[in-house]
This record gives structure tokens, sequence and C-alpha cells, in this order.
């Protein structure tokens, strides 16, 4: 099992480790917050497949029946028909990994051991895990590589109780899967770390960004 955490919209870090065996990967857990519509516990949606330019995507609608059976998420289509968190790493994911099923979970006001009790359900040798979410949001460059890196080492310590959500809009996700690493003994590699400064020059009003490869132990 590996997992990959957290996307970079400039250089596709986090993607781009998944190369030569990315074959190995049939299906994909993504996790990612709620923007527009308030989610209690963990969401689903009720279609059966996701589309991109780059094509459809066949969602598990075998693993959601059994998440919900199990009581660990719902069926939310009004949370999910406007989200674009889930949405962003398909084609990512598309040109990674040609051809695999999807599991799209919004997380909304759920612990951290909600979360993890779905990772551990799902998560598997053939399984990918993503998680989408941005860091600090709209602070000065200065102010925001600070926060960035006092977030950046949290992930990195594995840390699930310390992250909120003027950290990481995705926060309960991100501190889900911190918490399934801890449990689990996931080791954990910064890939990188920037805001959009770097790119756009406006280092007044920034919004961060990192990404993390997640292993399991040998």
């Amino acid at each position: 099992m590996r997992a990959t955490c957290i996307r970079d919209p400039w250089r596709a870090s986090a993607f781009a480790r998944l190369g030569a065996p990315a074959g190995a990967f049939e299906r994909v857990l993504l996790i990612g917050p709620p923007h527009y519509v308030p989610v209690r516990g963990i969401a689903a949606p009720s279609s059966a497949t996701f589309a991109t330019p780059l094509g459809e995507i066949e969602v598990d609608t075998d693993a959601i029946a059994a998440l919900l059976e199990a009581g660990l998420v719902s069926i939310d289509d009004r949370a999910h028909a406007p989200e674009h968190s889930l949405e962003v790493e398909l084609p990512f994911l598309q040109r990674a990994l040609g051809r695999f099923t999807l599991i799209p979970l919004l997380v909304g006001d759920a612990s951290p051991e909600q979360v993890a009790a779905i990772i551990g359900a799902v998560l598997d040798e053939r399984t990918l895990l993503v998680v989408s979410t941005d860091l600090s949001h709209y602070l000065d460059d200065r102010s925001a590589r600070a926060r960035d890196l006092a977030s950046a080492e949290a992930i990195e310590r594995l840390d699930f109780t310390r992250l909120g959500p003027e950290d990481a809009c995705g926060f309960a996700a991100l501190n889900g899967a911190l918490c399934a690493g801890r449990h689990q003994g996931w080791r954990i590699e910064r890939l990188d770390l920037r805001n959009s400064g770097d790119t756009s020059g406006d280092r007044g009003r920034v919004v961060g960004y990192g990404a993390w490869a997640f292993s399991a132990p040998a």
C-alpha cells in the first residue's frame, strides 16, 4: 500500500512520483473538503461515473455500498454537485494511472478516527489514497510561509491533532489520513512546499500548497 497526499498545482509533484509503478494501482480513494454545501460526516455521491475532458471514470459503487452499510458514509449529491476539490485531481490521475475506479468522498465535520476507519476499510495494495487540500489562504508571503512550514512539520510528525481550518481547507480529510498513518506506521516524505506567489508574483495575498508521499513500512 502506498498513498500520495496533497496536490501541487504547478508541477504535480505528487503525481509525478507514480511514474513507472503506476499500473500497480487499480483504484483511487480520493478525499477532500466540501467548499459549497456543509457536510455532516463523510459524503459519497450516488453517481456511477465522474467525467473529465479526458474521459469518464467509473465509481466503485460496491465499495461505497459497503461503506454505507457499515455506517461510515452517507450519500449527499447536493454537496458533490458543485464541488471542485476532488475533480481537480482527476486529470492528473488519468494521466498517471490510465484506467482506474474511484471512491470519491467529501469529508465534513468528521473526526480523524472516522476518516481513518474508512481508509483502513478500503486501502489495499491496489488502492491509492489521494488527499486534496490547499494550505493557508490569503496571508502575505512571509506569514504564509511560516504557517505552512509549521503545518508541514505537523504533517511530517503524523500529528492529526494540530491542523485546523486556518491551516488547510481540507484539514479534516488530512487529519484522518495522518491518523491512519500514525496507527499504521506510515513513512512520509515532503515533495514540495510553496505558495501561489511563486507563480503569480503577487506576494501580498497568497495560497499555500504542498505535496507529500506516504508509504507503508516495508
